[in-house]
């Protein structure tokens, strides 16, 4: 599908709103139906493409994002003054679109790409060492030092480890001992220390925190931990004796995580992060479907593509469930969403909260609109299965794992559960990274690609500037994840980014 530059951009027949693709200048008539604009608006916006009486339906994608709270005039610009949030009426069609799913899977020849291949069958994008907090109280030392080692090149001897990555987060302790709170911290903290892209690594506690490495280690068993090492600040003897004793672990273990060395291994053991964050107009229509295409080239090679991100596929989740493998697939996927529905009311919230001033400001009106545009990211492929928060993902295919929508605690879920690499959107711009998986970050627009080159690894604005096919670009990106799979350097690894972006989820009181 090519959009080209029409403008301005109608994306479903039975939508009752174009999308402007340029800015419209004061007294424009971009759907010259005499209707000026009173004011200028920028690209990404919605104009009525008819008039729509107050408390209709606004239809965008060919789905519902809205009701007019006032009686619309064709040429009018719609948003936030006259178009509102409504708790949609759902009537899940499960597995409505199983087959059509199952053709949708790409059937090509199988590929390579060039990883380091562990023990446990499963294959690493890159090669670091973690130290990890268990607790707050050890966040400095981690941090100082992998600092010093990081800093006195010995790691130059080594070029087959990617650096020191320490994973130091704000909880561990004053927190109830059992729950999905602990349950969560204990997954990720877990997950992050038997990531493939994870050589070996080394928690660090203070020794007296509710999170502690002894019991997290017993819980999970022995079996995975040939590469996992802990120390506390009590015992080691305090802060400088503990920097020191970290310092002196690492420098004992670099030869042995030094010696290995990537090896040509199949697409299928690739599992791919997909996220989204400073969402604009453009996003459901250029960056998410060429995503979504590349997730549908991954998943027919026998990889795994990890849509997220539950409060933004609020509203649009039908279109998973239509397409659910089986109905224990979509019931769980829906128990998520009506969990989120009270959690948000529980805390005098509503998921429409979720579009922030920045997507507002890029176009986006409502949680339906921006969902919608979020899904695409998941291709057209069944949807195999569903997890929790950081739980470990072992099925091959499109699966989705219940996250907030905001990035770094997003992400940190979705590496917790084994993806080797991320690849993010961004329509009003983003200086995300992360560690241990390096992250791939889309452009929707020419403008952004342009204003922030050192950030943005492809530019997936061409689609509508120039015409470039919807499945050209997701073959681009698809090229894409494959290079850097194998050893590529993205653009948030060639700026460092990545150390402070480690975000756990907190559930629970904190006492």
């Amino acid at each position: 599908m090519a959009l080209g530059m029409s403008e301005p951009l109608i994306l479903r027949p039975s939508d009752n709103v174009a999308v402007l693709t340029r800015r419209a200048q004061l007294g424009a008539d971009p759907l010259e139906v005499g209707a000026p604009l009173p004011t200028s608006l920028s690209a990404g916006h919605k104009i009525a493409r008819q008039d729509i009486p107050v408390g209709a339906p606004i239809v965008k994608f060919g789905q519902f994002i809205g009701k007019a709270t006032t009686n619309i005039v064709a040429g009018d610009h719609v948003h936030t003054d006259n178009c509102i949030f409504d708790n949609p009426e759902q009537s899940y069609a499960i597995v409505a679109d199983l087959k059509a799913a199952r053709a949708a899977i790409p059937v090509t020849e199988p590929l390579t790409f060039q990883g380091y291949l562990r023990s446990d069958g499963r294959v690493g994008t890159r090669n670091y060492i973690a130290l990890l907090a268990t607790v707050n109280c050890s966040a400095t030392v981690i941090r100082r030092a992998a600092s010093e080692i990081e800093a006195s090149g010995l790691l130059d001897a080594y070029p087959d480890i990617d650096g020191i990555v320490a994973l130091a987060h704000g909880t561990g302790c004053g927190m109830a001992g059992s729950g999905p709170g602990f349950e969560i911290l204990d997954r990720v903290l877990w997950g992050h220390a038997t990531h493939p892209n994870v050589g070996a690594a080394v928690f660090v506690g203070l020794g007296c925190e509710v999170m502690q490495i002894a019991r997290m280690q017993s819980h999970f068993g022995t079996g995975a931990t040939a590469h996992f090492h802990g120390l506390t600040i009590q015992d080691s003897g305090g802060t400088r004796a503990t920097i020191d004793a970290i310092k002196d672990h690492v420098v004992s273990l670099l030869p042995t995580v030094n010696g290995v060395s990537r090896s040509a291994q199949p697409m299928s053991a690739l599992r791919v992060a997909l996220q989204c964050g400073g969402s604009d107009g453009f996003s459901g229509i250029t960056a998410n479907p060429a995503l979504g295409v590349a997730s549908d080239l991954l998943v027919g090679q026998g990889g795994t593509a990890i849509l997220a991100e539950t409060p933004e596929i609020y509203g649009a989740e039908q279109l998973l469930l239509r397409r659910a493998a089986s109905g224990a697939v979509a019931q769980k996927l829906i128990r998520q969403i009506k969990w989120w529905e009270s959690y948000t009311a529980l805390n005098g919230g509503s998921l429409d909260n979720n579009p922030s001033p920045g997507n507002k400001q890029g176009g986006i009106t409502t949680i339906l609109e921006k969902s919608l545009g979020a899904v695409a990211k998941g291709g057209s492929t069944p949807l195999t299965a569903v997890y929790d928060y950081a739980e470990r993902v072992d099925a091959p295919g499109l699966v989705f794992m219940d996250t907030p929508g905001y990035d770094p605690v997003s992400v940190t879920g979705q590496i917790a559960g084994g993806a080797q690499v991320v690849v993010f959107t961004t329509g009003r711009g983003s200086a995300f990274g992360s560690k241990p998986a390096p992250t791939i970050k889309l452009a929707t627009s020419d403008r952004l690609f342009g204003t922030m080159p050192d950030d943005m690894d492809l530019n997936t604005g061409d689609i509508l500037s120039q015409g470039v096919a919807i499945a050209d670009k997701g073959r681009e990106i698809f090229n894409l994840i494959r290079a850097t799979a194998s050893g590529q350097l993205s653009k948030s690894e060639a700026l460092g980014l990545g150390d402070h972006e480690f975000v756990p989820w907190q559930i629970g009181a904190v006492m």
